[in-house]
């Protein structure tokens, strides 16, 4: 638990957060933003009072590992509220075995990755799967693409994410006991 937030870092209002987004775009005449790290889907109303600031004629980007929507439909339903948003579901691995030496997690968890689109797709938000598959097998990188044909034709057919191997990536690695 933390008591003192204040020691890790600086926290920001969701409309400064908001509007700085949007600052920065305009200033550098960009149409998209972007968010990616640490999970921005953790507190559910904050990036809703973010995504509100964002005007629709500019398209916002949300990268999720996509477990806390997979786990609870009613995260796309708010989500589908945003017009302008294109949600990338990140994939830990190509099976639920990858999944729970990529992340530490239950296997089962793996599920989750891939309720989340089809709980995105039945709420009518545009969205589509990165897998990272560097430690996945062919054949499971073939499950994976049946699997994900099944929900949406088109997602057969996913991003690939590349791993930057950084020194605490891998020695992260290394203590789950994956090979780099």
């Amino acid at each position: 638990m933390m008591t003192q937030p204040q020691r890790v870092g600086q926290f920001y209002a969701p409309e400064e957060v908001g509007q700085t987004f949007l600052s920065i775009a305009r200033k550098k005449e960009f149409r998209h933003i972007r968010v990616s790290g640490n999970e921005p889907t953790l507190h559910r109303s904050h990036l809703l009072t973010v995504l509100e600031q964002i005007p629709k004629d500019f398209q916002f980007i949300l990268e999720t590992n996509g477990v806390l929507i997979g786990h609870d439909p009613s995260d796309a339903k708010d989500l589908s509220r945003v017009p302008h948003l294109y949600v990338r579901v990140s994939l830990n691995g190509a099976s639920p075995e990858d999944f729970a030496r990529l992340t530490g997690m239950k296997a089962e968890g793996f599920g989750l990755h891939l309720k989340a689109l089809e709980h995105l797709l039945a709420e009518g938000v545009d969205c589509f799967p990165a897998v990272m598959a560097c430690f996945s097998s062919p054949e499971e990188i073939e499950k994976l693409r049946a699997r994900l044909k099944e929900i949406q034709p088109d997602f057969s057919d996913f991003e690939e994410e590349e791993l930057i191997l950084y020194p605490f990536v891998v020695e992260n690695l290394q203590k789950g006991g994956i090979p780099c």
